[in-house]
């Protein structure tokens, strides 16, 4: 089909784009044609694009850019989709594309690269710049730059209200550690802990493995694992994705696991399609088919394994939002509202339109903060009218957006990781 050079690791065939035949079911699940009713912002538009593109009947210019760059990457629309269309591994290969055409301005580019390529591949960096952060959260600057109207008047206002709130201890000290099952062995699974959730999300990540051990698991946490390159993955940086991918693929092999479990959504729609960042005839290729068959999200394995540690009731009213990248990436819906009926007690709410994006998608909430916040507010309105004191989610790019959001819209509402409530509710 193409009249360009392939793109090793992710080359779509004229098949891949021809399942979409433009019927439009997608549109309403896509968020930023909801947003906005451009055909150029839904994902049959961008296929479109991405055809023109393909077969060099278009440049890979400004327009095409903003386009790609604005689709949140959530699947949506392959739930939605009647034709098996494979909508997330296309926005991937056009902005791969985008990352080697296209000549993004300078501070774009460097930011990038350092990101991707400097920073959330070494545990070191990212524990270096988590201190100097905290430093300026805890030491009073954050409170001054909120008060003094600076960042309003550098328009990083809404960014910064966004940045999560570092951890006094991080979870990087747990690398190389076992933790033993609390009873009868029931499995033995080592944990992924993520990259940016190792600094800012600790607490989690300890609950998890509480949940875990209270239910027959030992839990491994290998040592020498790092960022999953779900960012960079996304972003259209596949070299810097396969690198990562092959220090996982080292760091997790040669053990006998059950499973390899993550509680991140979109860690684990990534580490589940490992090997789509090799060719066949690539020596990572058949590792990484091992891999992801081994990988599963935290409360799809719970709710297969079973729960048997007894939980306490709790009296309260909660609310599920399904995070995008385990229901439209990973094909899962039932398992963490299982865990969570499995709770003495708890009155759990469906909440309206939760298959729709909260507007956080790796970096989006950085990079279209506008409509990522259009998005949270639209989220937040539905969340405040289930009258649900917990809003619950399954991937810690929620949490924070949705924390964010709670405040940000006065809700009143905690918001909780499944994990994090099934550990409080542990006898």
């Amino acid at each position: 089909m193409s009249n360009l050079p392939a793109i090793p690791g992710l080359h779509p065939v004229y098949e891949d784009y021809s399942r979409c035949v433009h019927c439009g079911l997608c549109l309403n699940y896509c968020p930023t044609y909801r947003l906005w009713h451009l055909e150029a912002d839904s994902p049959r538009g961008r296929i479109y694009q991405m055809i023109r593109v393909e077969q060099g009947d278009a440049p890979v210019n400004p327009s095409f850019v903003e386009h790609i760059d604005k689709c949140l990457d959530c699947r949506a629309c392959e739930t939605a989709c009647p034709s098996g269309v494979e909508y997330g591994k296309l926005v991937e290969y056009a902005r791969a594309r985008i990352e080697r055409d296209y000549r993004r301005p300078f501070f774009a580019r460097m930011a990038r690269r350092i990101a991707y390529r400097q920073i959330l591949p070494r545990p070191r960096r990212i524990a270096f710049l988590a201190r100097l952060l905290r430093f300026y959260q805890r030491s009073g600057l954050q409170s001054l730059a909120r008060k003094s109207g600076v960042l309003r008047a550098l328009a990083l206002a809404e960014r910064e209200a966004l940045l999560p709130r570092i951890d006094d201890e991080f979870f990087f000290r747990r690398l190389g550690v076992m933790f033993e099952a609390i009873g009868e062995r029931r499995a033995r699974v080592a944990f992924f802990g993520g990259c940016v959730a190792q600094v800012t999300f600790s607490a989690l990540n300890e609950a998890t493995i509480r949940v875990l051990t209270a239910n027959g698991c030992d839990v491994i946490v290998p040592r020498r694992q790092v960022c999953c390159g779900a960012l960079a993955s996304h972003a259209g940086d596949r070299e810097a994705a396969r690198e990562v991918a092959r220090l996982n693929l080292k760091a997790f092999a040669g053990e006998d696991f059950d499973a390899i479990l993550t509680n991140a959504a979109g860690c684990g729609s990534t580490l589940k399609e490992y090997s789509h960042l090799f060719t066949e005839d690539q020596p990572e290729y058949q590792a990484a088919r091992v891999f992801e068959s081994r990988v599963r999200d935290v409360t799809e394995f719970l709710a297969t394994l079973g729960l048997t540690s007894p939980l306490k009731p709790n009296h309260s009213r909660v609310t599920y939002q399904d995070s995008c990248h385990l229901l439209h990436g990973q094909k899962v819906r039932e398992a963490p509202r299982a865990l969570l009926r499995a709770i003495p007690e708890l009155e759990l709410v469906e909440l309206p339109y939760s298959d729709i994006c909260c507007g956080s998608a790796g970096v989006y909430n950085i990079t279209e903060t506008e409509a990522s916040l259009e998005l949270l507010a639209e989220k937040m309105k539905h969340a405040s009218s289930t009258k649900a004191q917990t809003i619950v989610t399954a991937n810690p790019g929620c949490l924070l957006q949705m924390r964010a959001g709670a405040e940000m819209h006065r809700t009143g509402q905690q918001v909780l990781h499944v994990m994090e409530l099934l550990d409080r509710s542990l006898e």
